[in-house]
């Protein structure tokens, strides 16, 4: 059977139809599908298009052959006679999710000695190739950039099974191995020896099917410089979890997008920085907490990424970790974890913020997001499900991009726009907006059903009954129940 493949601005994605999709399903597959059928039509249900507009009640939505055929008030026009008809009464009908800070790997174990320091032989990433597909999925998250690889070749093999039918989980853009200078925390990154080393770093990971790149916090201006030339040689974009070079030295080199802020990460704000390198942790720390959001040097970085049309990814979900009185204990995350890896987490959590520091970063973060994208600045969001942190675990995949949503709504966001940057937002960045992030005729089928209103209570976004994913319908009960205690292991 061929198998079509299109490329549409600066990802790759599988465009098989719907047919060839469903008959294609491995049985590992089919065993999580709650629907399928050449059409299916969702009627009575609450309608959030992902566009930012209000939600709309009485609306059905057909499904043909994995798009979306129609979108409109119930009975207008007559449903299709083959439809496979499910009623969404009390239900809400959203784009599928898209994770714009994915990871497919988690932390090892603890990181941290008891006083504080990095323990010997740094921190060691297990890839979760069996868990993490399946509780994004589960979530409602259709898509995922995974925004820095540690093992390249599986995620680039994950997202080929993914795409066949022989394992289930979201659409992947594959990011390249981190592009790191020396002094890195992970034994299993490479660090860049120069610019030339940086350059073609780009461009074999280019030739090897990554469709992203990221800069990591200790690369150099001149290797980051190196590697953003190179990647938009080949229109491909860079982003950058940054702390050596700052926001506004990689807007000035031509980086595309920042990670995490970047106000929790910017280290302009440390006093007597040194260029090209790292400041300690503890100085960071107390210069982000203490950062006046409003004064002229954090309003001009603003001013600048803005004016430079640089991205910026929230990944509050992340941050939370080190806020555990902030953060509550959820049994879903607790059951998916390997018993190990739950009592680490559990134990690093009630040792965890001791320090004012922690929660003041933390909410000026979200006073800077919402002050940026108030201004104009574009938005994006992930949750960064690594656990890589002061208190290791608790932000896992899917779960934890559903509680990013709840958090951009406790940083001022309302429910619609948090819903309209997590869908059409990161699409459009993506390159993708004609094939997903909005509800509408055309586009792909990638839908999730709610049990609620996240309009109006958006921690209803944890009541996922069916996620679509090109129109064949997952049951996310049944992918959390295969990966319970699984997440540290595989």
């Amino acid at each position: 059977m061929r198998t079509v493949v299109c490329i549409i601005g600066l990802t790759l994605f599988n465009c098989a139809t719907r047919a060839q999709i469903a008959t294609s399903l491995a049985p590992e597959v089919r065993e999580y599908v709650k629907v399928d059928a050449p059409v299916v039509a969702l009627v009575h249900a609450r309608l959030i298009d992902g566009t930012g507009s209000a939600a709309r009640d009485q609306q059905t939505v057909v499904i043909r052959e994995g798009k979306i055929l129609f979108v409109g008030r119930d009975g207008d026009p007559p449903l299709p006679r083959d439809a496979r008809v499910l009623d969404m009464n009390g239900r809400t009908v959203i784009p599928g999710l898209i994770d714009m800070h994915g990871h497919m790997f988690y932390t090892a174990g603890n990181v941290f000695t008891k006083d504080g320091k990095l323990a010997p032989g740094g921190i060691t990433l297990n890839e979760m190739v069996y868990s993490y597909p399946r509780l994004y999925l589960a979530a409602g998250v259709t898509a995922v950039r995974t925004t820095g690889s540690i093992e390249p070749y599986t995620d680039l093999n994950l997202k080929k099974w993914i795409d066949q039918g022989m394992i289930p989980g979201p659409k992947m853009d594959v990011t390249s191995p981190y592009l790191e200078g020396p002094g890195t925390m992970f034994p299993q990154i490479h660090e860049l020896t120069g610019p030339d080393d940086a350059r073609k770093t780009v461009a074999y990971w280019a030739d090897e099917g990554v469709t992203s790149f990221k800069a990591y916090m200790n690369i150099t201006r001149a290797q980051l410089k190196a590697a953003i030339d190179e990647a938009h040689r080949r229109n491909l974009k860079v982003t950058g979890h940054l702390c050596s070079v700052t926001s506004r030295e990689a807007a000035d080199l031509g980086i595309d997008n920042l990670e995490h802020g970047p106000l929790v990460v910017d280290t302009e704000l440390v006093p007597n920085k040194i260029p090209d390198k790292c400041p300690p942790f503890a100085d960071m720390l107390a210069a982000q907490a203490n950062a006046d959001v409003n004064g002229p040097v954090v309003q001009q970085i603003m001013r600048d990424l803005i004016q430079r049309h640089v991205a910026v990814t929230s990944t509050l979900s992340v941050y939370e970790l080190d806020i555990p009185s902030h953060l509550p204990l959820r049994k879903e995350v607790l059951d998916a974890m390997l018993p190990e890896s739950l009592i680490s987490y559990l134990t690093l959590r009630n040792n965890a913020g001791k320090d004012p520091h922690w929660l003041m970063r933390f909410q000026k973060e979200m006073q800077w997001e919402r002050a940026f994208y108030t201004a104009g600045g574009t938005l994006l969001a992930g949750s960064d499900p690594t656990a890589v942190g002061y208190v290791v675990g608790g932000d896992l995949a899917g779960y934890g991009f559903q509680r990013e949503l709840e958090l951009l709504v406790e940083a001022g966001f309302t429910p619609l726009e948090a819903i309209h940057i997590v869908t059409a937002g990161n699409a459009a960045f993506l390159g993708q907006s004609e094939r997903m992030g909005t509800i509408a005729p055309g586009k792909q089928a990638d839908l999730v059903v709610i049990n609620g209103d996240p309009s109006t209570n958006i921690s209803d976004i944890e009541k996922v009954e069916i996620v679509f994913k090109d129109g064949v319908g997952y049951d996310p009960i049944k992918l959390q129940e295969a990966v319970r205690g699984m997440v540290g292991l595989r």
